[in-house]
């Protein structure tokens, strides 16, 4: 890329007609992701960036150029904002070619030279040989390829990514990802990705951004997020299921571990974080943090992570099944397993488990309000 590296910091706020109260950095060469369920403002925010939308109030800028300030009266036209912007359906002009698709976008390269920057374009996203089809004679996956080079096309500040994985089969979608893990690593810019999928998320993205109603809720690493989450709406929008209701028994100190009650059981964590004796508390335990065990014997504090349970459901995902084990009258533990272990194990419904949390993945949140 021919531009300086800039990094892109959003702020937008506003109360109707969509709710906005969101604040997002991006650095060059990292890709951001948007997560949050339908209606959020995850798209809103992509075209609020691109200039397709403008907030009530709010800044925008990128690097040492400001595309939008409420306050100063600053609103900089789309085409203006040196963006690539890949949308789900691609559009793309039907009526031209692949190469001419791409050729148009480049308004910053002298004419004469257009037909060869574009050719070079499309060979990089592995196009090459297919500049000539038109769109109908492309398939689906090769027409977001076009798409994602038409943006590129622009030689752009920041390059936005509108769910651009949503409209091709789960085949074309993996080897997409791929292509574009792949290119990202050559894109010394921001990349921000609007996205649904939230195994998506985990694989391409640097950090996660979790928007719901408009408001930025968490930002961090994949894992810090997932892990971590900072209340238990988070923990849910990312798709955790394991969120309980419990209270502070014990904060660790003096070679003692920490504790806490769920219902009648007492639990041992590895940190009760700010969190203190009787205070009430929600905690997560992430699937990956429970394990199959053989009954034991408690600590000698009555603590034990040792839980004994009924396999309640067994859902094959392919290589993995997800289990639920329901360990009291209304509780229930989900957490996934090969599923060559679900047959080498002959699990059935019914069948009495013994599960362990292990108490370095439990996690405490403020409860729910």
């Amino acid at each position: 890329m021919s531009r300086e590296l800039a990094p892109l910091f959003v702020a937008l706020s506003q109360t109707a007609p969509i709710p906005l109260e969101a604040a997002l950095a991006c650095r060059p060469g990292e890709l951001l992701a948007l997560v949050g369920p339908s209606g959020s403002g995850k798209t809103t925010v992509l075209r609020a960036i691109a200039g397709l939308y403008r907030p009530a109030s709010g800044r925008i800028v990128s690097g040492g150029d400001t595309w939008f300030d409420s306050e100063a009266g600053i609103m900089v036209a789309p085409q203006a904002r040196a963006v690539g912007l890949v949308f789900q359906d691609y559009a793309l002009f039907p009526h031209l070619s692949a190469l001419d698709n791409v050729r148009l976008a480049m308004r910053q390269v002298a004419e004469p030279e257009r037909r060869a920057a574009a050719a070079a374009l499309l060979a990089r996203v592995h196009l090459d040989g297919l500049e000539a089809r038109t769109p109908d004679q492309l398939s689906g996956g090769q027409r977001q390829r076009v798409a994602l080079a038409r943006a590129l096309a622009r030689d752009p500040k920041v390059l936005l990514l509108d769910e651009p994985f949503s409209a091709v089969d789960r085949m074309t979608r993996e080897r997409l990802k791929e292509e574009l893990a792949s290119l990202r690593r050559s894109l010394e810019i921001p990349i921000v990705l609007v996205t649904h999928d939230l195994e998506e998320a985990q694989v391409l993205a640097d950090r996660i951004c979790v928007i719901h109603g408009g408001r930025t809720l968490q930002t961090g690493a994949p894992d810090d997020v997932r892990l971590r989450p900072v209340n238990p709406l988070v923990a849910r929008l990312m798709g955790q299921t394991n969120v309980f209701e419990g209270s502070v028994a014990q904060t660790p100190g003096a070679g003692r571990p920490g504790a806490i009650r769920w219902g009648a059981r007492r639990l041992e964590v590895a940190t009760t974080g700010e969190f203190r004796d009787g205070e009430p508390v929600a905690w997560l335990v992430p699937s990956d943090f429970i394990a199959f065990a053989e009954p034991g014997e408690e600590g000698g504090d009555g603590t034990s992570n040792m839980l004994s349970g009924v396999l309640t459901e067994i859902k094959s995902l392919g290589e993995r099944s997800a289990l639920t084990v329901r360990v009291g009258e209304v509780e229930s533990l989900h957490f996934n397993i090969a599923t060559r272990d679900v047959r080498a194990r002959a699990l059935q419904l019914g069948a009495a488990l013994c599960v362990r949390l292990i108490a370095e993945g439990i996690h405490l949140m403020p409860p729910a309000r």
